[in-house]
């Protein structure tokens, strides 16, 4: 074993020890921050030293930046700053613009990764994400990899071809997507915005069905889906990727980029949540997956974990942060 080995297993053995410790006490969260970009006042809670390295954290829908109260910590204790971000759309989260477009395509999202970065002057950052945030993470270390020292990525590659439709999906993932073609409905838009809470918390229990979440986590998470704007980006981002809504300008470029399937070439550690609701993972690295990433540090199947890794095994994340930012040092 060589030292990077060595002090990237001792600092897994590390945050898996913090992490059992921040699981079983209650997470003390830090307040809310707002940060203002060109385009959006964003919302988030910081932990850690100011001198730590910068890791931010993307959540996915339906959910928001509570996902990571028990990876925060951990990260904080190791020494890392650490910056869990609510989305557009999300929580504290607001457009300054009144009439700016409620987009929420891919492009979006991945660029105000970059401008959080930037309006917190922060050079260079470590992403991890899952859905919404996994993709967002994906794209900004494919596009950035001079600001992106290393990734965490939950549900692996996800950059989407929104240029060209793709074949007829398995009727198995057709099935998986029905919200995906609800939300592309008028009907759907009256769902979501008179039934969220429920409807959200349904998503909750059908991609992860072996979370035993509490009714307190939910109602914490939940009060984040009465942003202003939440319905307009949550069917943006569907409609968008389904060709049924326009990109906003300034990304049509980049919407093109990001067809071709741009590689990750940042150090990253993929995992898969192994009772995820849209269908087991594979239990090892698939070569059209291993592809994607040319410095590919680890993938693991996160066994007792669904669709909400970040909130469901926070000591996984926590423990690949902590292994990547090693590694990649």
């Amino acid at each position: 074993m060589d030292r990077r080995q060595f002090l990237a297993g001792t600092a897994g053995l590390a945050a898996s020890a913090v992490a059992a410790r921040a699981a079983a006490q209650p997470v003390s969260v830090p307040p809310v921050k707002t940060v203002r970009t060109n385009v959006l006042e964003i919302g988030y809670h910081e932990s850690g030293p100011a001198d730590g390295f910068p890791v931010l954290l993307l959540h996915g829908f339906p959910d928001d930046a509570h996902a990571y109260d028990g990876v925060a910590p951990v990260l904080a204790k190791a020494g890392y700053r650490a910056f869990a971000i609510y989305l557009r759309g999300f929580g504290p989260t607001r457009f300054l613009d009144p009439s700016a477009p409620r987009t929420a395509q891919q492009s979006a999202i991945a660029q105000d990764v970059v401008d959080f970065a930037d309006a917190l002057k922060l050079p260079r950052f470590a992403v991890s994400g899952y859905d919404w945030g996994g993709r967002a993470s994906c794209i900004t270390a494919a596009l950035h990899p001079d600001r992106v020292r290393a990734a965490v990525l939950c549900g692996g590659y996800s950059i989407q071809n929104t240029i060209t439709p793709g074949p007829p999906a398995p009727p198995q993932a057709v099935r998986n997507s029905w919200y995906q073609w609800y939300f592309n409905t008028e009907t759907g838009r009256e769902g979501l915005t008179k039934n969220r809470k429920a409807l959200c918390r349904y998503m909750w229990q059908e991609w992860s069905p072996t979370w035993r979440f509490t009714d307190a986590m939910y109602e914490q998470t939940a009060a984040s889906f009465e942003n202003p704007d939440f319905v307009d980006c949550v069917l943006h981002s569907y409609r968008h990727r389904n060709f049924n809504a326009p990109s906003e300008p300034r990304f049509v470029e980049v919407e093109k980029r990001l067809a071709t399937r741009p590689k990750v070439e940042v150090p990253t550690i993929v995992l898969h949540g192994g009772d995820d609701g849209f269908g087991k993972p594979a239990p090892d690295t698939t070569p059209a997956e291993r592809a994607q990433f040319t410095r590919l540090v680890a993938r693991r199947v996160v066994a007792g974990a669904g669709h909400f890794v970040p909130h469901e095994a926070p000591q996984a994340v926590a423990e690949a942060l902590v292994e990547v930012l090693a590694a990649s040092k």
